[in-house]
């Protein structure tokens, strides 16, 4: 680990594959080694557009984010300062599980709202991360393939709610780094 850096586990759940077209629909985020330190919004959708699948696994309907959401640019102003404040002046860095998809979306949206990305140009990868110690193949980077001891204890999980899986991930990758010379190098 970095002293001069802090890590951020950040999920989302959006109404379809690309950010622009469709909406993020909730940002869940803590720190991975302060799981308490959260941060959870549901926003207001910013386009009509819907993958029906990705509303169903989500359980959310556009109508009623579209009166109860937050503005977009609040929520991103609001992840903004709580990053900055949960940093305490070092660098922090985005992880995610399959962090292409959640990264784009946050990436695009801070962009979009605010030109500016606290997490700057790239995020962490687990699954990347995992598959490079491990020597594995992709496919088995898959959270349904990955070994038990790697899997946190968590009964109250949540699938698809973007801060319980937040707060799933980062022990997904605690375990990892924080078992990586026994699992890994022998």
């Amino acid at each position: 680990m970095n002293e001069q850096e802090i890590y951020f586990s950040v999920d989302i759940e959006a109404s379809g594959p690309i950010p622009g077209e469709y909406s993020m629909l909730s940002l869940g985020a803590c720190l991975v080694d302060a799981v308490d330190h959260t941060f959870y919004a549901e926003l207001r959708p910013i386009s009509d557009r819907f993958v029906p699948a990705a509303l169903e696994v989500t359980g959310f309907d556009l109508r009623e984010l579209s009166t109860r959401g937050q503005q977009p640019i609040t929520v991103m102003q609001n992840l903004l300062d709580w990053v900055a404040v949960e940093s305490h002046g070092v660098s922090p860095v985005f992880i995610g599980f399959n962090a292409g998809f959640d990264w784009s979306f946050v990436n695009w949206y801070f962009h979009k709202f605010l030109g500016k990305n606290p997490f700057g140009v790239a995020p962490l990868d687990i699954k990347a991360y995992y598959m490079g110690l491990a020597g594995c193949s992709w496919e088995q980077t898959k959270s349904s393939k990955l070994p038990e001891t790697l899997k946190p204890d968590r009964v109250e999980r949540k699938p698809h709610n973007a801060l319980s899986d937040a707060v799933y991930q980062a022990g997904i990758y605690r375990r990892i780094r924080d078992a990586r010379d026994q699992l890994f190098h022998p």
